[in-house]
Protein backbone atom coordinates (compact mmCIF):
# COMPACT_ATOMS: atom_id res chain seq x y z
CA UNK A 1 0.00 0.00 0.00
CA UNK A 2 2.98 2.71 0.25
CA UNK A 3 3.53 5.24 -1.83
CA UNK A 4 5.71 4.19 -4.90
CA UNK A 5 8.54 6.87 -4.90
CA UNK A 6 8.91 8.87 -8.36
CA UNK A 7 10.79 12.35 -9.34
CA UNK A 8 7.38 14.42 -7.91
CA UNK A 9 6.96 15.89 -4.57
CA UNK A 10 5.37 13.19 -2.18
CA UNK A 11 2.00 14.89 -1.44
CA UNK A 12 1.51 15.11 -5.15
CA UNK A 13 1.97 10.75 -5.04
CA UNK A 14 -0.37 11.17 -2.44
CA UNK A 15 -2.99 13.25 -3.86
CA UNK A 16 -3.02 10.48 -7.36
CA UNK A 17 -3.34 7.63 -5.13
CA UNK A 18 -6.28 8.83 -2.32
CA UNK A 19 -7.87 9.71 -5.90
CA UNK A 20 -7.46 6.60 -7.32
CA UNK A 21 -8.72 5.07 -4.64
CA UNK A 22 -11.50 6.76 -4.38
CA UNK A 23 -12.33 6.49 -8.22
CA UNK A 24 -12.02 2.64 -7.17
CA UNK A 25 -14.18 2.93 -4.88
CA UNK A 26 -11.66 1.85 -1.83
CA UNK A 27 -13.49 4.94 -0.20
CA UNK A 28 -17.08 5.41 -0.88
CA UNK A 29 -18.94 8.60 -1.08
CA UNK A 30 -19.32 10.21 2.64
CA UNK A 31 -17.63 7.31 3.86
CA UNK A 32 -14.74 8.54 6.99
CA UNK A 33 -11.08 8.45 5.79
CA UNK A 34 -8.88 6.60 8.15
CA UNK A 35 -7.07 8.62 10.95
CA UNK A 36 -4.34 11.15 9.72
CA UNK A 37 -1.82 8.64 11.73
CA UNK A 38 -3.51 5.40 10.22
CA UNK A 39 -3.60 7.02 6.70
CA UNK A 40 0.49 8.05 7.19
CA UNK A 41 1.41 5.29 8.14
CA UNK A 42 -1.06 3.07 5.62
CA UNK A 43 0.78 5.34 2.78
CA UNK A 44 3.99 5.15 4.26
CA UNK A 45 4.75 9.08 4.34
CA UNK A 46 4.86 11.33 7.37
CA UNK A 47 2.05 13.60 8.93
CA UNK A 48 2.99 16.63 7.67
CA UNK A 49 2.76 15.49 3.71
CA UNK A 50 -0.24 13.57 4.07
CA UNK A 51 -1.89 16.95 5.62
CA UNK A 52 -0.64 18.83 2.78
CA UNK A 53 -2.25 16.49 0.46
CA UNK A 54 -5.29 16.33 2.09
CA UNK A 55 -5.39 20.27 2.29
CA UNK A 56 -5.67 20.26 -1.38
CA UNK A 57 -7.77 17.77 -1.80
CA UNK A 58 -10.35 19.28 0.68
CA UNK A 59 -9.66 23.16 -1.79
CA UNK A 60 -11.09 20.70 -4.83
CA UNK A 61 -14.01 19.33 -2.91
CA UNK A 62 -13.05 15.75 -3.16
CA UNK A 63 -12.91 15.49 0.87
CA UNK A 64 -14.48 17.39 3.55
CA UNK A 65 -12.94 17.79 6.84
CA UNK A 66 -15.31 18.63 10.00
CA UNK A 67 -13.71 19.44 13.04
CA UNK A 68 -13.13 16.77 15.83
CA UNK A 69 -15.00 14.59 13.81
CA UNK A 70 -12.53 13.32 11.27
CA UNK A 71 -12.15 13.38 7.01
CA UNK A 72 -14.89 12.33 4.89
CA UNK A 73 -15.15 11.88 1.09
CA UNK A 74 -17.31 14.39 -0.79
CA UNK A 75 -20.37 13.41 -2.88
CA UNK A 76 -19.77 13.39 -6.76
CA UNK A 77 -21.58 16.36 -8.07
CA UNK A 78 -24.32 15.26 -10.42
CA UNK A 79 -24.65 18.15 -11.98
CA UNK A 80 -21.95 20.31 -13.99
CA UNK A 81 -22.10 23.21 -15.90
CA UNK A 82 -19.86 26.19 -17.35
CA UNK A 83 -21.20 29.61 -15.66
CA UNK A 84 -20.73 31.11 -19.11
CA UNK A 85 -23.13 29.01 -20.32
CA UNK A 86 -26.73 30.17 -19.62
CA UNK A 87 -28.48 27.36 -19.09
CA UNK A 88 -31.90 26.89 -17.40
CA UNK A 89 -32.20 24.94 -14.33
CA UNK A 90 -34.43 22.63 -15.92
CA UNK A 91 -32.43 22.24 -18.86
CA UNK A 92 -29.18 21.16 -16.55
CA UNK A 93 -31.48 18.55 -15.00
CA UNK A 94 -32.24 16.97 -18.35
CA UNK A 95 -29.14 16.89 -19.44
CA UNK A 96 -27.82 14.28 -17.14
CA UNK A 97 -31.12 12.18 -17.99
CA UNK A 98 -33.23 13.10 -15.11
CA UNK A 99 -36.45 14.39 -14.65
CA UNK A 100 -36.91 17.98 -13.52
CA UNK A 101 -39.83 19.16 -10.86
CA UNK A 102 -40.99 22.03 -9.43
CA UNK A 103 -42.51 22.78 -5.81
CA UNK A 104 -44.37 25.96 -5.85
CA UNK A 105 -43.90 27.82 -2.18
CA UNK A 106 -45.35 31.08 -2.97
CA UNK A 107 -45.72 34.07 -5.18
CA UNK A 108 -46.18 37.61 -3.90
CA UNK A 109 -46.08 41.28 -5.27
CA UNK A 110 -44.21 44.26 -4.27
CA UNK A 111 -42.89 47.21 -4.72
CA UNK A 112 -39.13 47.76 -5.60
CA UNK A 113 -37.01 47.77 -3.51
CA UNK A 114 -33.99 50.42 -3.51
CA UNK A 115 -31.29 47.79 -4.66
CA UNK A 116 -34.29 47.05 -7.16
CA UNK A 117 -34.08 50.87 -8.39
CA UNK A 118 -30.68 49.72 -9.12
CA UNK A 119 -30.43 46.89 -10.95
CA UNK A 120 -32.93 47.35 -12.91
CA UNK A 121 -32.99 51.12 -13.50
CA UNK A 122 -36.45 51.65 -12.72
CA UNK A 123 -39.28 54.08 -10.65
CA UNK A 124 -39.72 52.89 -6.52
CA UNK A 125 -43.38 52.73 -7.45
CA UNK A 126 -42.41 50.04 -9.92
CA UNK A 127 -44.21 46.70 -8.91
CA UNK A 128 -42.49 43.57 -9.10
CA UNK A 129 -43.31 39.61 -8.76
CA UNK A 130 -41.41 38.12 -6.45
CA UNK A 131 -41.63 33.70 -7.32
CA UNK A 132 -39.94 30.93 -4.70
CA UNK A 133 -39.53 27.57 -5.89
CA UNK A 134 -37.76 24.32 -5.37
CA UNK A 135 -36.43 22.33 -8.40
CA UNK A 136 -36.50 18.51 -8.10
CA UNK A 137 -34.43 16.33 -10.00
CA UNK A 138 -35.99 12.31 -9.64
CA UNK A 139 -38.32 13.73 -6.71
CA UNK A 140 -35.35 15.09 -4.79
CA UNK A 141 -35.00 18.78 -3.99
CA UNK A 142 -31.60 20.40 -5.76
CA UNK A 143 -31.86 24.03 -6.27
CA UNK A 144 -33.79 26.77 -4.02
CA UNK A 145 -34.95 29.75 -6.99
CA UNK A 146 -36.11 32.64 -5.92
CA UNK A 147 -36.87 35.00 -9.07
CA UNK A 148 -38.25 38.65 -8.78
CA UNK A 149 -39.81 40.42 -12.15
CA UNK A 150 -40.99 43.08 -13.37
CA UNK A 151 -44.48 42.86 -12.74
CA UNK A 152 -45.81 44.83 -16.21
CA UNK A 153 -43.69 42.21 -17.89
CA UNK A 154 -45.68 38.99 -16.82
CA UNK A 155 -49.13 38.64 -17.89
CA UNK A 156 -51.65 38.11 -15.14
CA UNK A 157 -52.75 34.66 -16.07
CA UNK A 158 -48.92 33.09 -16.06
CA UNK A 159 -48.67 29.83 -14.75
CA UNK A 160 -46.99 29.46 -11.40
CA UNK A 161 -46.61 25.69 -12.15
CA UNK A 162 -44.46 26.01 -15.41
CA UNK A 163 -40.88 24.74 -14.51
CA UNK A 164 -38.86 26.87 -16.56
CA UNK A 165 -38.73 30.78 -15.63
CA UNK A 166 -37.01 30.92 -19.10
CA UNK A 167 -40.18 29.78 -20.93
CA UNK A 168 -42.62 31.70 -18.87
CA UNK A 169 -40.97 34.86 -20.09
CA UNK A 170 -40.39 33.34 -23.73
CA UNK A 171 -43.88 31.61 -24.04
CA UNK A 172 -46.29 33.83 -21.73
CA UNK A 173 -44.69 37.71 -21.66
CA UNK A 174 -43.23 37.57 -25.59
CA UNK A 175 -39.47 38.57 -24.08
CA UNK A 176 -36.71 35.97 -24.59
CA UNK A 177 -33.03 36.41 -22.45
CA UNK A 178 -30.62 36.46 -24.31
CA UNK A 179 -27.47 36.87 -21.69
CA UNK A 180 -26.97 37.19 -18.03
CA UNK A 181 -24.69 39.28 -15.61
CA UNK A 182 -23.72 36.36 -12.79
CA UNK A 183 -22.47 36.59 -9.39
CA UNK A 184 -21.41 32.85 -7.34
CA UNK A 185 -20.72 32.41 -4.22
CA UNK A 186 -20.37 29.43 -1.35
CA UNK A 187 -22.48 29.59 2.11
CA UNK A 188 -22.46 27.25 4.60
CA UNK A 189 -26.17 26.37 6.15
CA UNK A 190 -28.73 28.55 5.54
CA UNK A 191 -31.62 28.06 8.22
CA UNK A 192 -34.17 29.23 6.12
CA UNK A 193 -33.07 27.21 3.10
CA UNK A 194 -30.95 23.99 4.11
CA UNK A 195 -33.60 22.49 5.38
CA UNK A 196 -35.97 22.64 2.53
CA UNK A 197 -33.29 21.54 0.55
CA UNK A 198 -32.83 18.26 2.66
CA UNK A 199 -29.07 19.30 3.46
CA UNK A 200 -26.58 17.70 5.91
CA UNK A 201 -25.58 19.94 8.23
CA UNK A 202 -22.29 20.05 6.97
CA UNK A 203 -23.74 20.75 3.15
CA UNK A 204 -22.79 23.67 1.63
CA UNK A 205 -24.49 25.94 -0.71
CA UNK A 206 -23.60 27.22 -4.15
CA UNK A 207 -25.80 30.88 -4.54
CA UNK A 208 -25.79 31.93 -8.03
CA UNK A 209 -27.21 35.83 -8.61
CA UNK A 210 -28.19 36.55 -12.04
CA UNK A 211 -29.41 39.75 -13.79
CA UNK A 212 -30.78 38.31 -16.76
CA UNK A 213 -31.19 40.38 -19.88
CA UNK A 214 -33.15 40.24 -23.42
CA UNK A 215 -32.56 41.24 -26.78
CA UNK A 216 -32.83 44.65 -26.10
CA UNK A 217 -30.72 44.88 -23.05
CA UNK A 218 -33.32 45.23 -20.74
CA UNK A 219 -33.05 43.80 -17.50
CA UNK A 220 -36.16 41.41 -17.19
CA UNK A 221 -35.27 39.00 -14.56
CA UNK A 222 -33.15 38.90 -11.22
CA UNK A 223 -32.32 35.56 -9.92
CA UNK A 224 -31.19 34.03 -6.61
CA UNK A 225 -30.48 30.15 -6.84
CA UNK A 226 -29.38 27.79 -4.17
CA UNK A 227 -27.94 24.67 -5.09
CA UNK A 228 -26.74 21.50 -3.17
CA UNK A 229 -23.21 22.15 -3.27
CA UNK A 230 -22.86 18.02 -3.18
CA UNK A 231 -24.94 18.25 -6.57
CA UNK A 232 -23.69 21.02 -8.38
CA UNK A 233 -20.24 22.06 -9.72
CA UNK A 234 -19.75 25.13 -11.98
CA UNK A 235 -16.33 25.91 -13.81
CA UNK A 236 -15.03 28.54 -15.94
CA UNK A 237 -13.43 28.92 -19.60
CA UNK A 238 -11.13 31.07 -19.75
CA UNK A 239 -8.82 32.19 -22.75
CA UNK A 240 -5.93 34.23 -22.87
CA UNK A 241 -6.04 37.53 -24.46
Amino acid sequence: MFIKSDSRHLYLQVIDRLKQDIERGVYKEKEKLPSEFDLAKLLGVSRATLREALRILEEENIIIRRHGVGTFVNSKPLFTSGIEQLNSVTDMIKQVGMKPGTIFLRSLKQEATEEDVHRFACSRHQDFVVIERVRTANGEPVVYCVDKVPAHILPETFSHGEESIFHILGEEANRNITYAVAQIEPIGYHDKISPVLECDPETALLVLKQMHYDEMDEPILYSVNYFKADKFRFHVLRKRV
